[in-house]
Parts: structure tokens; sequence; C-alpha cells
């Protein structure tokens, strides 16, 4: 019994040992190949450094256990920036998000000059947008999206570039402002629109009296008048209704209007003669007043001479009959 299980075990042993070979083969040839895609680029490390630039892409051989290879992709990559809380220059507080996109132009500087190039360009572009949105007005940052755009991108990249990471754009995604200036803003647009509105009525009136100014020179003769007249009937006369109209000629009352001119100025001149007959007849009936008066005035002045003439006593203190008289 003891010679067979030492046979047993004598034939076991040879093909564990052999499974145990080909697992190691297989698991050396696993770390010695590796494919590289198109989009893709490896840094290759052999004892901890460096091997020269990149390699890629393709069927990449390494030294089992002594050469390590780190991946970079060289896409696109877009990053949404979280919502960062700014106060613009003019005291206005506001919440502005953005996306950025970058690419990869160095892979061995993206690997060695940072630790996670995706995680520090993401912190970077929040920095800087809150830094460079602070300096700005609210209307600024509402109209000139496009300026503050490339002065992110272009701080931004100033700062990736040592990574061997390129910023291609940097774009605003949205600006959101308390409820209270969004209503200050809607009334100042709305302001804004009726002042526009006001000023275009004001001016297609202007243009319309210059137009009619110069169709009232064109029409001063009287062909042009008989020619419009002529239009207006025309326009008239081509809808169906019963209005009559008759052109009569203005030349015709032209005496008429003369002799009701005439009548009313000869009205207005006996007016005023009669007038100043009136007054002449009140300045004789004053005058003669004035004078009737004078002369009621010189005789009681008289009268009152007399009566002290009277009353004055002789030289015995008797008055003399001739003196009463």
């Amino acid at each position: 019994m003891s010679i067979l299980l030492i046979q047993q075990v004598a034939t076991i042993i040879p093909v564990v040992v052999l499974l145990a070979v080909v697992v190691f083969v297989i698991f050396l040839l696993g770390s010695t190949v590796r494919i590289v895609k198109e989009y893709e680029r490896g840094v290759i490390f052999r004892l901890g450094r460096v091997q020269g630039r990149a390699k890629g892409p393709g069927l990449i051989f390494l030294v089992p256990i002594v050469d390590k290879m780190v991946k970079v992709q060289l896409r696109t990559v877009s990053t949404a920036v979280p919502p960062q809380e700014v106060i613009t220059r003019d005291n206005v507080p506001a919440k502005v998000d953005a996306v950025i996109y970058f690419r990869v132009m160095d892979p061995n500087r993206s690997v060695l000059e940072v630790e996670d190039y995706i995680l520090a360009t993401s912190q970077i572009s929040q920095t800087t947008l809150r830094s460079v949105l602070g300096n700005k007005d609210l209307d600024d940052l509402l109209t000139n999206r496009e300026t503050i755009n490339e002065e992110l991108q272009v701080i931004i990249d100033g700062h990736t570039e040592p990574w061997g990471v390129k910023v291609s754009a940097v774009e605003v995604k949205d600006v959101v402002i308390p409820q209270t200036m969004q209503r200050s803003m809607a009334g100042q647009a709305e302001a804004e629109r009726e002042r526009r509105a006001k000023i275009i009525a004001a001016e297609g009136e202007y243009q319309a009296s210059e137009r009619l100014s110069q169709a009232a020179d064109r029409l001063a003769s009287p062909t042009s008048l008989q020619l419009r007249l002529f239009q207006t009937l025309s326009e008239i006369a081509s809808e169906k209704n019963s209005t009559i109209i008759l052109p009569v000629p203005i030349d015709l009352f032209e005496p008429y209007l003369r002799v009701h001119s005439d009548n009313t100025s000869s009205t207005h001149s006996d007016n005023g003669s009669s007038k100043d007959n009136g007054s002449s007849n009140n300045g004789s009936s004053k005058a003669s007043r004035v004078r009737i008066g004078e002369e009621e005035e010189t005789t009681a002045q008289s009268s009152s001479d007399g009566q002290s003439v009277q009353e004055k006593p002789g030289p015995s203190g008797v008055n003399s009959p001739t003196e009463r008289g």
C-alpha cells in the first residue's frame, strides 16, 4: 500500500509542477505584452525611471517585474466646474458655473508633474473662475461672455501648461442672480424698450411731416391738385359703395368770399366810429359838468363875502342901513 501511494504521489507531483510552470509563463506573458489604443500613450517606468518618450499605439513588450506602464489618454476631456458663489465688482451676488475643455499634450509631464491632472485642472478652474468674475460688473458678466471666456482660458492654460495639459476652451454656462435683481433688470429693459418705441414713433412722425411738406410743395399747382382729385375719385369708385362726390372748384366762391370780407370790415369800421362818438359825447358832458360846478363854487364864494360885509359894525357900533342893504 505504501508503495502504491508513493507511486501515485510521484506521478502527481510532475503534473502539479507542470501546471505551475504554465501559470507562471502565462503570467509572465501577460505582464510582458501590453496593448495601447490609438487615443492612448504609455509612460514606461523601468525600476522607477522613465524610459524616454511615451510609447504607443499598438503592441508593447515590457520586461517582466522590472517595467511598469501608466496609460494616459490624449482625447479632449470636458469637465464641469461646480457652481461658484461670487460677488461682482458692483456688489451683486451671483452663482456661476462653467465647463472646461482640455487635453494632454505631453504624457510624461502629465504623469510626472502632477498627481491627478484632471482633478488639478478642475480645482484651478474653480479658483480662477471665482477670482476673475469677482473683478467684473454684472452687465459685463451678462453681455461680454466671449471676452470673459477668452480671459479664463488664457489664465487657466497658463497654470496647466507646466503639467503638459492644454486648455482649449472655457465656457460660462449659467449665471444665476437674485429674484429682486431680476425684477429690477426686467423693469429697466421695459423702460428701455418704451424709450426706443417713443423715439421710433417720433422719428416716423418727423419723416412723415417732411414727406407731407414735399407733397404740399409739389401739389401747389392747380394741375397737380386736379390729378390728385381724379386719383382719389378712382380709389373711392373702386369699392362698392353709395358715396357720391361732387367736386366744386373753390374759384366759384371767391367773389362771395370777398363780399363777405368787405361787409365784415365795414361793420368793424362802423362800430369803431360809434365808439369814438360816444366817447366824445361823454367828454363834452363831463366838461359841462365841470363848468357848472365851478360857477356854483364862485356864486357861493361871493355870497359868503357879502354876508361878511353886512355883519361888519360901524364906528359907533351900530350897523348902518346902507350896509344892511
